[in-house]
């Protein structure tokens, strides 16, 4: 495992950082979360060099954090470093601040959070957030020692991102970065804009929820035409190394399998490892994405529940796995769970709530009105 320096906290972290938002339910059906196979695979992770967990309150329906808590029992809580968030939506003022945290480092079974961050915000959240006093909340709790660093995710333009990193004292920012997203949020230029100013910034979204980690046709004609071999997720992933700006990337892993191939991936890579062919490379593939890719979902499914029982997300990853790999509609299996469970788009009202709530500020009515039409 490649470990890199934290920007202007001068501490090392691990080049992957495991992302628990993502893991899978048993077989069964019958929760959310396989818990026992979620904890194999943290401390899978952790064993293979792996310091680095990122959590959230409200990921997998608030049990992210206790399945996060219980693997880092018997020693492993002292090996890592756990990031995890405050929503806004969860809190109004000063006690709600304390109880959230309080019930955070009890779920985590910890008595301190490494890096805390204000969850997703964009500027009017940060705006919130300041009204509240989360700022001087954040402060106090760094004295007290139950938070080690102040930091925040954000979903956004780069101008609002500019905003927010200069209005306060941040230790560290999270945000959505790829090879597809240079101008996209905060994009290269808020990547080098914290670096400029010594914060720290961990990835996330490295392979667009996974569309990154399976070429279609064109793109990996590309890929086949290099003279050097490489998977996509490892091509995305040298990428992300490359900029020195990037503390670490976190991967989200369902499988063992996941995990032993991004510590084989992490262990070799570093910043300016890439060449001039190789940048060039990528820039052709990011070329040959954009002329198929029909919306930028990542399925992070803020848009969720629908109110009117769209499956948004599997109605978008369905239109984008039907475009990017030239397959069938009738063979797309996401397609035909949605028709099973009777949750197409055909269900929408347009009432606007998904939009109100997507980070990625994506105009979803009209796209799934062409992504149905398409699609059936």
């Amino acid at each position: 495992m490649k470990y890199r320096t934290f920007g202007k906290l001068g501490i090392q972290g691990s080049a992957f950082g495991l992302g628990c938002m993502r893991f899978n339910g048993p077989a069964s059906g019958d929760s959310i979360i396989d818990e026992s196979k979620a904890i194999g695979l943290i401390r899978r992770a952790i064993d293979g060099g792996v310091t680095y967990l990122d959590t959230a309150y409200v990921y997998l329906d608030r049990t992210s954090e206790i399945v996060v808590g219980k693997a880092l029992e018997g020693g492993y809580r002292d090996k890592v470093t756990i990031a995890t968030k405050m929503p806004a939506e969860a809190v109004h003022n000063r006690q709600e601040m304390e109880n959230l945290l309080s019930e955070e480092l009890r779920k985590l079974r910890t008595d301190h959070i490494d890096f805390y961050l204000m969850h997703g915000i964009d500027r009017e959240k940060w705006e919130y957030f300041k009204s509240i006093g989360a700022p001087e909340f954040f402060d106090d709790m760094k004295k007290a020692g139950k938070i080690r660093f102040k930091c925040f995710s954000f979903h956004g333009p780069y101008e609002e991102f500019e905003y927010i990193l200069r209005d306060y004292d941040w230790d560290m920012v999270q945000i959505q970065y790829n090879f597809m997203d240079v101008d996209n949020q905060a994009g290269t230029r808020g990547l080098e804009l914290a670096g400029s100013l010594g914060i720290p910034v961990v990835i996330m979204e490295g392979l667009l929820g996974g569309r990154l980690a399976k070429a279609p046709s064109n793109v990996q004609a590309l890929y086949d035409a290099f003279p050097v071999k490489r998977t996509p997720v490892e091509w995305a992933f040298r990428w992300l190394c490359d900029h020195p700006q990037v503390a670490t990337v976190l991967s989200g892993c369902n499988e063992a399998e996941q995990i032993d191939q991004n510590l084989a991936i992490f262990d070799t890579v570093e910043a300016g490892i890439m060449t001039d062919a190789e940048k060039k490379l990528m820039d052709d593939v990011r070329r040959a994405y954009i002329s198929r890719t029909r919306i930028g979902c990542t399925g992070c499914r803020y848009c969720m529940p629908c109110p009117n029982g769209v499956n948004i997300p599997g109605v978008f990853s369905a239109w984008n796995q039907v475009s990017l790999y030239d397959t069938d509609p009738r063979h797309s299996w996401d397609l035909q769970r949605i028709l099973k469970n009777d949750e197409g788009a055909n269900r929408c009202v347009e009432c606007g709530a998904c939009e109100a709530a997507c980070p990625q500020h994506l105009g979803i009515i009209e796209g799934l009105k062409a992504a149905w039409a398409e699609l059936t």
